[in-house]
């Protein structure tokens, strides 16, 4: 950004409509500028019509702005460079007709194809998959009127409420530009100057600092749309929609010290979870869940709906489940398919329509920018991908790498020429879009209804369980323990007062910070009587069951025919899958003979890639194996990690060796005493974990 000085005397500082503090130009702190040097009032909110009203496309400052943003990278994606996908379908399962005529929405039954591509957002392409992050999720669906892409998260808010922000986000997150690092993480003084200085990006960063930032799999995560969309029914009425995807599976994370050694031992966790479960057979699926509300809702409600950074508890508008999604083919080619694919959210189909909020409005000027630079030119349309299933036709032509142009003597309409050398012509039946009043002076100016940032935080917070908030309250600790700044540390916690009072006490008592900081100065009262919302747990939205999940199990030569046989066909039972762990990936057999092959070695399989694990040695493997320290460290961190272990006899040795003496030990270390037992311990794992051991292990 080119800048000048400012010939006033002293720096000084003015407070934004949040709450949050900017420093003026003054002194020796140059002017803020645009790049052709006209000085910058206002870089906090996109010029709009109205305080609550639609983005103007002459604001040449965001113009400016997100298209420097979306042009800084190649061609790598600037945002979401880690991503993984695959093909599949969606099938409507309660029609929509009533509030929508999108034609993806009329007929049940019926199936979409669909695209669809996870990732992180922060880490570079090359970084680890379970980081703590949010998560991308979004879905092209090729419908008969067109592709539809509804590009979200695994999260259903966001850090800021106005699109001229991102840059400064994501710069913010991303990696420093002197030292270029961290990458894939936001332990660092940026980020936490950034959202401390934002207050409108507490909400989010709890739900970042919360297990939903470090999934199990991407079949174990929700997605959302975020915003606030419309849907339009055949008479061009409007109904208010947020989106939801529900994953049939349950919800499930990671602990953060297992992140961190998945990291170690498999940094494409994620990606061979969802290869080996669709190569496998065991296709993932998740259900399109829809909250409906209209205008008097939209009144009546304590935050404004068009507000990214607030989310409409699912207790006051319930979800809706209208269809399902099932992936179940992998891409043939990675670059040609997950790498080329263009997801842009301005590409919506008739009976789908858009809102005024700020940040999407924003999405939808920025993405076409980001394709265009990053594939090359106006034509990736062109790409298979990215091509509709639909026939379409215009008179776009030429360009870089054009694969079609119009056929015949026209190439401009209205033409009079004859069929079929005059081309396409318009319809009747084209997108309409919601004829919306709007009216308001030309200004930068956020609305006041969005100036509440800590109330929905605080609704957060209570919503999880005490384990979910021990959870969250390490990871501030952990992230702010990065940040070598004290009083970036200090701001962080001031706005976690208005979360918890005791969350904050428990971070500053972490980071040795003394005394403790005033509150930070909130521009609307927190709203201290939001009910808890069961709806945003994961623990309150678990599985039950242990479909889905892998079992481990570690064996020597000469393991017992019958016991693995039980378990193995008990994890069958329920669609689990079992990996075989052992001193050598071959050469095995069991007792009755039979040939045996591991799928990873002792000291290649940790535990933190399994759900559960159980311990088959014989007394002569044991013996062996109790000296093998990565044998130790299995044992360990699965005991820490709150998972259930199943053992027989001779794995007494084993669990001596760990330091799990019978003392130690709870209800979720099951001896087999049988191949009976096997159905038992399963169904026991349904639980995936035993949290009560969580605090007792972090007690010693």
């Amino acid at each position: 950004m080119t800048k000048t000085p400012h010939p006033s005397a002293s720096p000084a500082t003015h407070t934004g409509p949040g709450g949050e503090t900017h420093q003026v130009a003054g002194g020796d702190t140059p002017v803020m500028t645009t790049q052709q040097g006209v000085p910058v009032a206002d870089d906090q909110n996109t010029l709009r019509a109205g305080a609550n009203g639609p983005a103007l496309m002459e604001d040449f400052h965001f113009r400016e702005k997100i298209f420097h943003f979306d042009h800084e990278r190649i061609p790598e994606r600037v945002v979401h460079a880690r991503g993984y996908g695959a093909h599949g379908f969606f099938e409507l399962t309660d029609s929509l007709s009533d509030v929508s005529k999108a034609d993806i929405f009329q007929r049940e039954g019926e199936r979409t194809p669909v695209f669809v591509r996870f990732s992180t957002v922060a880490g570079n392409k090359g970084s680890a998959d379970v980081v703590r992050d949010v998560r991308g999720f979004a879905v092209k669906f090729y419908t008969k009127q067109g592709n539809w892409d509804l590009v979200g998260n695994n999260i259903p808010v966001f850090f800021i409420q106005d699109a001229i922000k991102f840059p400064d986000f994501v710069h913010a997150a991303k990696q420093a530009p002197d030292r270029d690092f961290p990458q894939a993480q936001t332990a660092h003084d940026n980020f936490w100057d950034f959202v401390s200085l934002s207050p409108e990006a507490t909400h989010m960063v709890c739900w970042a600092m919360s297990d939903r930032a470090i999934p199990r799999s991407f079949r174990f995560m929700e997605g959302f749309g975020v915003h606030t969309f419309r849907l339009i029914d055949a008479q061009g009425r409007s109904t208010y929609v947020k989106f939801h995807w529900k994953p049939r599976l349950g919800l499930q994370s990671v602990a953060w010290n297992e992140a961190l050694k998945i990291n170690g031992a498999d940094p494409d966790f994620h990606r061979r979870d969802l290869w080996q479960a669709i190569t496998s057979g065991n296709f993932p699926e998740w259900e399109l869940g829809v909250q409906l509300f209209d205008d008097a809702f939209a009144d009546s409600f304590p935050f404004d709906i068009l507000d990214p950074t607030k989310l409409i508890p699912e207790e006051l508008v319930p979800v809706r489940r209208v269809g399902r999604l099932v992936l179940d083919r992998m891409v043939d080619n990675f670059f040609a398919e997950t790498e080329q694919v263009a997801f842009c959210t301005q590409n919506i189909v008739p009976g789908v329509d858009f809102t005024n909020d700020p940040l999407l409005q924003g999405r939808n000027f920025s993405y076409l920018d980001t394709q265009t630079k990053r594939l090359g030119g106006p034509n990736f349309t062109h790409i298979p991908i990215n091509a509709p299933r639909c026939p379409f036709h215009n008179f776009q032509q030429d360009g870089h790498m054009a694969m079609h142009n119009p056929k015949g003597r026209a190439n401009y309409e209205p033409n009079s020429w004859s069929q079929p050398t005059g081309g396409p012509r318009e319809t009747g039946e084209d997108f309409q879009t919601f004829a919306a009043d709007v009216s308001g002076p030309k200004l930068r100016q956020r609305s006041e209804s969005f100036a509440d940032h800590y109330s929905q935080a605080r609704q957060f917070f209570i919503s999880q369980t005490p384990v979910e908030q021990t959870h969250m309250r390490d990871a501030f600790i952990f992230e702010l323990s990065k940040v070598e700044t004290p009083a970036i540390r200090a701001r962080m916690v001031s706005h976690l007062l208005h979360v918890d009072k005791e969350l904050a006490e428990a971070v500053a008592k972490g980071l040795g910070l003394s005394p403790l900081p005033a509150p930070a100065q909130a521009a609307r009262p927190v709203v201290a009587g939001l009910e808890p919302s069961p709806a945003l747990s994961i623990l309150e939205n678990g599985p039950g069951s242990f479909t889905g999940r892998k079992l481990g199990i570690v064996i020597t030569n000469g393991v017992d025919h019958e016991l693995l046989g039980a378990l193995q066909d008990a994890v069958a039972a329920v669609n689990g899958t079992v990996e075989l762990i052992a001193p050598t990936v071959g050469g095995l057999k069991d007792s009755a003979g039979n040939p045996l092959v591991a799928q990873q070695r002792i000291n290649g399989g940790p535990s933190v890639l399994y759900d559960a694990v159980a311990l088959l040695p014989t007394v002569e493997g044991a013996n062996a194996l109790r000296h093998e320290a990565t044998m130790r460290d299995f044992i360990a961190d699965a005991f820490a990690h709150a998972k259930f272990i199943a053992h027989n006899d001779a794995a007494e040795l084993l669990l001596a060796a760990a330091g799990l003496h019978p003392k130690m030990r709870d209800e979720g270390v099951i001896a087999l005493e049988s191949a009976s037992d096997a159905d038992t311990f399963i169904q026991t794992c349904g639980a995936l974990r035993l949290w009560a051991r969580e605090g007792r292990v972090h007690s010693i």
